[in-house]
Parts: C-alpha cells; sequence; structure tokens
C-alpha cells in the first residue's frame, strides 16, 4: 500500500439532522490517529479540514425535499478538489468524517484518476436514496446513489467524467434498506451482503468474494467505511445505530484481509459521533480500523 498518506478532515454534519458528526474527524485525530499510522512506518500529512459552510437552512429552494442541498455541494466540490489534488501527488487520500454525504466529494475526486474504481461500501445502510425515495431528505443517504448517476442534478453533476459502475460495487454489513433502496439495488444488481449472509458464510468468505470480484475488473477500490457497520454495542458513537451489525472482531478480519490483498487505494472513515460517544470509545476503535486497513499486526 502506498506509504504516504495525506488526512483530509471533514467537519461535516448537514446530511443529516444529529449535531456532533461534524467534530468526528477532531476526535478521530485525538485519538491518535496519526501516531497509529505513523508507527506503522507511513509517511503522514494532515492537510486539515476543508471549508463546510453552515447556514442550516432547513431545506433547499430548488428542491424542497433535500436539507442544505447548496452547502452540501459546495463541501463536496471542496472535498473532490483536495482529494484530487493528494492523488495527483502520488498520496494515499484518507478522509475522516463527518457524515456519510461526504462520500460524494471523496468518490468524485477518485474518479479524476481511475476510469474503472471499484467501491467498498461497509455500512448499515445502502445509502442509496434518491429524493424521491427518502423518507427524511437526509443526503447522508444519498451518496451511494448520488455516486452511481442517480439523484438531484445539482449532485450529479459533481462527477465530470462518469459514475461508479453498479457492477464495481459491494455492499458489507447492510441491514437497514428504505423500499426504494431494495429496488433500486435490484434494478441494478449491486452485489449486497447482508448480516445474514456474514452470518451464513462468515466475514473472511465474505471478503474473499468481495476481493475476487473486484480485484481482476477494477483499476482502483475505494472503501467507504460508515462505523455504523459495526454493532453499537462495540460502537454507541454514530448518529443512526442499527442493532446485530458486525462485531469488532469481525471488522478486524475484513479490515486485515484488505490490507494484505493491497487493493485499496483511498479510503474514507465516516459517522463517528462524539457527543453519542462513550467515553471516546468509537473514534478510538476507527483509529483501530484504520490501523488493520494499513497492515496492523499482533506480531
Amino acid at each position: 500500500m502506498n506509504k504516504n498518506i495525506s488526512i483530509i478532515g471533514v467537519p461535516m454534519d448537514l446530511g443529516q439532522m444529529r449535531r456532533g458528526v461534524d467534530i468526528g474527524p477532531s476526535a478521530i485525530r485525538y485519538a491518535g490517529i496519526t501516531e497509529r499510522l505513523k508507527k506503522l512506518r507511513y509517511n503522514i500529512e494532515d492537510l486539515g479540514d476543508i471549508d463546510v459552510t453552515r447556514s442550516y437552512e432547513k431545506k433547499d429552494h430548488s428542491n424542497e425535499q433535500l436539507r442544505n442541498l447548496n452547502e452540501v455541494v459546495q463541501a463536496s466540490e471542496n472535498l473532490k478538489e483536495t482529494v484530487s489534488s493528494t492523488i495527483d501527488k502520488g498520496n494515499f487520500p484518507l478522509v475522516l468524517g463527518g457524515d456519510h454525504s461526504i462520500a460524494i466529494g471523496t468518490i468524485a475526486g477518485v474518479l479524476e484518476h481511475y476510469s474503472n474504481p471499484g467501491l467498498i461500501w461497509y455500512d448499515a445502510h445502502g445509502d442509496i436514496n434518491t429524493a424521491d425515495t427518502s423518507p427524511s431528505g437526509n443526503i447522508h443517504g444519498m451518496p451511494l446513489a448520488v455516486s452511481l448517476g442517480y439523484g438531484h442534478d445539482k449532485l450529479t453533476r459533481l462527477f465530470e467524467q462518469s459514475h461508479i459502475k453498479p457492477e464495481n460495487v459491494v455492499l458489507i454489513g447492510i441491514r437497514d434498506l428504505d423500499d426504494g433502496e431494495k429496488q433500486l439495488l435490484r434494478e441494478l444488481n449491486v452485489k449486497v451482503y447482508t448480516m445474514h449472509e456474514i452470518d451464513r458464510l462468515g466475514m473472511p468468505q465474505v471478503m474473499k468474494e468481495t476481493m475476487e470480484h473486484l480485484n481482476q475488473k477494477t483499476d482502483g477500490v475505494h472503501l467507504s467505511f460508515d462505523m455504523d457497520g459495526i454493532d453499537p454495542k462495540e460502537a454507541p458513537g454514530v448518529g443512526t445505530p442499527v442493532m446485530g451489525g458486525a462485531t469488532y472482531r469481525e471488522t478486524h478480519v475484513a479490515m486485515e484481509m484488505l490490507a494484505e490483498s493491497d487493493m485499496i487505494t483511498s479510503a474514507e472513515i465516516v459517522e463517528v459521533n462524539p457527543m453519542l460517544d462513550d467515553k471516546s470509545k468509537t473514534a478510538d476503535m476507527a483509529i483501530a480500523v484504520a490501523g488493520s486497513l494499513f497492515g496492523e499486526k499482533l506480531i
């Protein structure tokens, strides 16, 4: 894996309604992510936080179903440029959220450099709603749809060249989908490993199949890791917890296998909410996840 990592913070809470996730990047830094990765002999460049404008308008006037649309678009543009310039320099972009709407900007930046990227979406949710299917209008439930080319024009046009191909996407840990999301996932034939599949097959088999599915046909793989993919008993500091998630150990197995595969070319860790956390438990777990992803081993 690339030994030069650029950390990019995105203090974004506009994609949803619960305050606190905007200080997620600070919490992850405070928990020691830079020190953890330096011990693994990576060269770390912390680019600080991108600018996020906060007017907290309830809804965008051009589309009353989406909250804070213009602000999310602007932050996504800023993040896209930062991720793209990071890859230009030859560094690995590691983005810290912030709510999951930040994935729009991250993936748009990645697509500036990869013609056929893969995407691993580790999450309790599908995040593949559009304005027509979303029960809430929260954009953090839409970034996968936008990355595939579905959604409001202000969001989808951030992807100037192309969008992620459905056949290059794998969802892992899913256990909460809206009806519209289920329909779109079926229509696009996206590969989905729900917690049922993880329970039945085991995480090692799920990751083996995921890597085989993506390895031969992609020129890079982005990991979008939502901390609510882990069971809230172990990672309580998230905005939208769903019981019955992947365990801490299953998650480490998944990340360790990705590290061994050397296929991940960019990553983000999102939805750490310190205001809902228990003594920094979730932030600590976020840096442990990063440690495993970047090759940390017991011996």
